[in-house]
């Protein structure tokens, strides 16, 4: 049995406008106590602004939040599903793009999201599709999620090789 993202998804997702400072939005996220946000030009996912985005251009580079506009700064293009996809297809989707959250989008519009830590959660489920990544190395961002199985490394080319449908 294959779990659809709609029946898992979050569907209160976070979301700012294009225009809006790098600090408004992050005062946002941390009163809803969440790692990301989408950012909307009008009604249009166009990007993802993360805790990892505000570091590395944001503090590390010693911009002013307040003065910089979050579309300067997102995460584009938005790696994004659709509601009707398999988790599995998900999961493999965050592993190839190496993201940890996953917008879900139905004719453009935003109805949802997943995480990686929604993944891990669903463990169970979700353990075959994670351990079929057979690696000797895991890719950057997601080590601590994916177990290392030994195995063939042509068996994980093979993999990467699949096609997904990727929006």
């Amino acid at each position: 049995m294959s779990i659809r993202i709609e029946d898992i998804m979050i569907r209160d997702v976070l979301t700012a406008d294009i225009s809006e400072s790098v600090l408004s939005a992050t005062i946002k996220m941390n009163e809803r106590e969440v790692g990301s946000i989408i950012i909307l030009d009008g009604k249009k996912p166009v990007g993802i602004l993360t805790e990892r985005d505000i570091l590395k251009r944001i503090v590390v580079e010693r911009r002013d939040p307040e003065k910089t506009k979050v579309e300067e700064v997102m995460s584009t293009p938005l790696i994004s599903a659709k509601p009707e996809m398999n988790l599995d297809d998900a999961v493999k989707i965050m592993i190839l793009k190496r993201v940890k959250k996953l917008p879900i989008l139905k004719n453009e519009k935003l109805v949802g999201i997943i995480t990686l830590f929604d993944v891990v959660r669903l463990k169970p489920i979700t353990m075959s599709t994670l351990e079929s990544y057979e690696t000797k190395e895991v890719p950057k961002g997601i080590e601590k999620y994916v177990i290392k199985i030994k195995g063939k490394p042509s068996e994980y080319e093979k993999h990467l090789k699949k096609k997904i449908p990727v929006d």
